[in-house]
């Protein structure tokens, strides 16, 4: 039995609020007045706070306390949450990160100084009397009365319910601290036609006999705290067996006419003034249903195990392959009955294990927000961040292949593609620069782009530094676009000096390399003065993919079908075009390579030879082929590092035959067939 690890639950909860403090702290520098913020990072920082006690962080739930007492000065309107601060506050989250990751690596001295920072916003001595932020003052007892305890007013948000809290639970870990008294307050319910079922309306007030100390209240309420207004005053001597309390501040308390209620039963009262299930309304015709109402349940499962899943699925579809081909060539009408149906559940749970590892990419959008704002701050150009297409979704693999490419193409648009403040004034542009980051998709693949309003890219020196470098002759007649390529050729800058951030040549070819190892493809457009767009295309998933089986000589390769855009027959008119290698689609002249030439295939052709069309980006490429087998779900196989030099295939698949076939780098296939095109043409010039 796996035993489940409490300090590896609190990083994975932790990680979770640290992005939203982070998000919450970069919007607050755009937005310095919005309290949602505010209390967004507020509430972060005390479950941080609290958790890393609950867990044995002490560093971690100390240092989160004097970050959350200098925050609270932000959230009572005393100071304002400039960029210098935020900038401090970012910082701070770092080092409460690196507490509770690698404990033991993290210097002390490094908080000191964060908190030396902090209390340059916030004077150290403003900062005791942020113990009872959330308390009504105390009222102390006069001297020749003494205290048996506490009472207490708790007032909790209507939507506690929703967010998972219940009240009642509460209530029963406060009677652990000694014998009270509670008594709900019912003036807030509504009438029965306003009544939401999942609101919380009621109030209690509580007379606690205990000697302990308000600490051990504060835990009782420690994370939801933020959701409620909590009073408390001591509970004197005579009051405890009188009838009434002192009006104030609890009027209804131990009244008279109300009975004292045991605190072993405050679910008992609290379920008597809740109205039964008969009372829940219906909801109105086309008023909209809340999210809160979904009643959504998630499940935490680790990343390994949908890995796991995902191969079992995988193995499951090559069996079904395997069985409809055995139930076709049979002629057991049961059998063919039942393939059937296991191609439909096999289908069917393929689509749906797919589906669990799809991640929104927003997830890892919001990682960049702080690579811009570092950059844009050590840089000193002021960068607007936009994003769009966050809800669209990505294999979680894709997800994390992708993330260092973007880095790159990030870092590349502040670093080069924006101009200083300067330059841009004298351009006519604004002083402030914007890098757009979208998500969108297309067909059977996912376009991400990365877009900056820079002064785009500068094609002669690129040219220039081609000539330099000696990868083309000096006078080549080359397009824009061909000359651009060179920039993903390994150590290749057009930088006039080396910084901490590029000019080394490292990057661009990095990117390539990544992008085309996750099957995608990468085009790059720019307009002189006005920017550049960068564009990857990716597939949806690595796992599996629907792809076109063909049949090349005796041997069967697998096409990924997203790249498929028509298949042709290869005319006798086309094989007489005059020893060139081009097919005549609709009047438009596509290069073509046959597939029996690159595999260097024994044997005779086909008489009936088909070409299918391929496309990366601009580029079509017809690849010919002996036979169009059909669609296949394809179940990717990574080849072994002894077969790390073969470019053209990017893996193999399982037939149902049990057989074994290599599936087509699309990307390599258009290179080569447009190498073999220029090399035909300029023999042909010669």
């Amino acid at each position: 039995m796996t035993m489940i690890d409490p300090a590896a639950i609190f990083r994975q909860e932790a990680a979770e609020l640290f992005e939203v403090l982070e998000a919450a702290l970069l919007d607050l520098g755009q937005n310095p007045d919005d309290r949602e913020l505010i209390d967004s990072a507020f509430r972060a920082l005390h479950t941080i706070k609290g958790s890393g006690a609950m867990f044995g962080f002490d560093k971690v739930a100390t240092f989160t306390h004097e970050f959350e007492t200098a925050f609270e000065r932000v959230r009572k309107g005393e100071i304002k949450p400039t960029q210098d601060l935020i900038s401090v506050a970012l910082a701070a989250k770092d080092f409460i990160r690196a507490l509770i990751e690698t404990p033991d690596d993290t210097d002390a001295i490094i908080g000191d100084a964060i908190l030396a920072d902090l209390s340059r916003f916030v004077p150290p001595e403003a900062g005791a009397a942020e113990v009872e932020l959330t308390h009504a003052p105390v009222v102390a007892a006069p001297a020749e009365k003494r205290s048996v305890g506490w009472r207490l007013r708790l007032e909790f948000d209507q939507q506690i319910l929703r967010n998972g809290s219940n009240p009642l639970d509460l209530l029963e870990d406060l009677a652990k601290l000694g014998p009270c008294f509670v008594v709900p307050l019912t003036d807030d319910i509504p009438f029965i036609d306003e009544f939401e079922p999942e609101d919380c309306y009621l109030k209690w007030d509580v007379a606690l006999h205990s000697d302990c100390d308000k600490a051990a209240i504060d835990d009782v309420f420690m994370f939801v705290i933020d959701e409620m207004k909590l009073s408390l005053e001591p509970l004197l001597e005579e009051e405890r067996d009188s009838a009434p309390v002192a009006a104030e501040p609890f009027p209804d308390i131990l009244a008279a006419d109300v009975p004292l209620v045991p605190a072993q039963a405050p679910v008992e009262v609290a379920a008597a003034e809740q109205p039964g299930p008969a009372a829940k309304p219906e909801r109105r015709s086309g008023e909209p249903r809340r999210a809160d109402d979904r009643g959504i349940a998630t499940v935490r499962v680790q990343a390994e195990r949908l890995d796991e899943l995902m191969d079992r699925v995988g193995e499951l579809v090559i069996a079904q392959a395997r069985l409809s081909q055995l139930a076709a060539h049979g002629s057991d009408l049961s059998i063919k009955m039942i393939a059937e149906e296991i191609e439909r559940l096999a289908s069917s749970l393929r689509d749906t294990t797919m589906g669990a590892r799809m991640v929104p990419i927003g997830s890892l959008f919001g990682r960049f927000r702080r690579l811009i704002h570092d950059l844009s701050r050590d840089l000193g150009k002021p960068v607007e961040f936009i994003t769009s297409g966050e809800d669209t979704e990505l294999d979680k693999t894709m997800i994390e292949c992708l993330a260092d490419p973007l880095v790159h193409l990030i870092r590349n648009s502040i670093d080069h593609g924006i101009e200083a403040p300067s330059a841009r004034a004298a351009a006519g542009k604004p002083e402030q620069g914007r890098i757009e980051l979208a998500a969108v998709h297309a067909g059977a693949q996912v376009l991400v782009t990365v877009k900056d309003n820079g002064g785009g890219l500068n094609t002669a020196r690129i040219r220039a530094k081609a000539e330099e470098q000696g990868l083309i002759a000096p006078g080549a007649a080359l397009s824009d676009h061909e000359i651009h390529q060179f920039l993903f050729h390994p150590g290749f800058s057009t930088a006039q000096t080396i910084s901490a951030l590029s000019g080394r040549g490292v990057g661009m070819d990095v990117v390539k390399r990544t992008i085309e190892n996750m099957r995608g493809s990468i085009d790059l457009s720019t307009v002189p003065g006005q920017g550049t767009t960068v564009t990857l295309r990716l597939p949806l998933t690595l796992a599996i993919i629907e792809g076109l089986l063909i049949r090349v000589s005796d041997q069967r390769y697998i096409i990924p079908l997203s790249a498929v855009e028509e298949c042709v027959e290869l005319t006798a008119e086309d094989e007489r075009s005059r020893g060139r290698n081009f097919l005549n689609v609709r009047g438009n002249l596509v290069p073509f390579m046959r597939l029996r030439d690159a595999f260097e295939s024994t044997g005779e052709p086909d008489e009936h030879q088909k070409t299918i069309i391929i496309s990366t980006g601009e580029t079509r490429v017809g690849l010919v082929a002996d036979q169009i087998i059909g669609n296949h779900q394809t179940v990717i196989k990574s080849l072994s590092k002894l077969h790390s030099n073969v470019t053209i295939f990017s893996g193999a698949t399982i037939l149902g035959d049990g057989t074994a076939a290599l599936i087509l780098d699309v990307v390599q296939l258009v290179a080569l067939a447009q190498a073999q095109s220029e090399k035909q043409q300029m023999s042909e010039a010669a």
